[in-house]
């Protein structure tokens, strides 16, 4: 019997330390072990993650900087090519390590999951038919517009404009085609992605214009699993070595700059804090 209790109690003490090296694991260790960082990225968003129709390879401004923190532990990067909505989902569900999918870093995401520091910071906006007459948001009122399902964008037009009817779709191309089609009167999205898209148009951007005022500043990061901290230290702290050897700055340049399609003349930001405003 005593023998029985002694088995009895060893068996739970392995049990135990089973379930409490379980609750304590380390993914930035797990990471390590499997030699592999599994990144979540759209690669339909210009120039963070798009399909290099060349190559047929996902590139962009978040791949790479997703590439650098993959170096920096010494494992291979391997990308999974997300929906807008799934992002957050695949996160929590451990189908990838990290997200670098335009992801906006905001106070009631914090609540599910952490991000890195910010990467970059963008507003949205509107990119309207001409024939539509509409020159500021308050024009929008009553009209349909057409975005991404699972994004900051619907709620943020809602919140700017009042009674507008919203259409979603899975992908930002799907939405822009939508406006193309005549299924809405305006499309919404980050300034980049506007940007980008308009600059697709050729010469049907007669046709169109970008109204100017944002809807809102979206601070973008990459998305972490909730309480990772060493993970989380170990992709800020490549971040913040980007920012200060220059690299950060360089790739800001190579995907938005002047040679670029986006044509920002200047770099409005750095590297340097993960806090956003409520």
């Amino acid at each position: 019997m005593k023998a029985l209790v002694k088995i009895f109690g060893l068996s739970l003490a392995l049990a135990a330390a089973s379930v409490s090296a379980t609750a304590h694991a380390d993914q930035l260790d797990d990471i390590k072990k499997k030699g592999e960082l599994v990144v979540g990225v759209l690669g339909t968003d210009e120039p963070n993650s798009f399909i290099d129709p060349k190559t047929r390879e996902i590139v962009g401004y978040e791949v790479d900087l997703a590439r650098a923190i993959a170096k920096k532990l010494g494992v291979k990067l391997t990308l999974k090519q997300l929906a807008v909505a799934a992002r957050i989902p695949e996160l929590q569900q451990g189908h990838v390590d990290i997200l670098a999918a335009s992801l906006t870093h905001n106070k009631e995401r914090e609540a599910v999951i952490d991000f890195s520091l910010t990467t970059f910071v963008t507003g949205q906006k509107v990119l309207v038919r001409k024939d539509s007459g509409i020159t500021q948001l308050s024009q929008l009122s009553g009209k349909k517009l057409v975005t991404i399902k699972g994004g900051t964008q619907e709620p943020n037009i809602r919140k700017a404009v009042q009674n507008v009817d919203v259409v979603t779709f899975e992908t930002g191309p799907q939405a822009f085609q939508a406006l193309q089609q005549g299924k809405g009167i305006g499309f919404v999205n980050d300034e980049v992605s506007i940007l980008s898209d308009f600059s697709k148009l050729g010469a049907a951007q007669k046709d169109y214009t970008i109204v100017p005022q944002s809807i809102s500043v979206e601070p973008l990061a990459l998305g972490i699993k909730k309480g990772e901290k060493n993970l989380k230290a170990a992709i800020d702290g490549t971040l913040t070595e980007l920012e200060k050897s220059g690299e950060a700055e360089k790739l800001f340049f190579k995907w938005y700059g002047p040679s670029s399609r986006i044509k920002f003349p200047s770099r409005s930001f750095k590297i340097d804090s993960d806090k956003v405003s409520a």
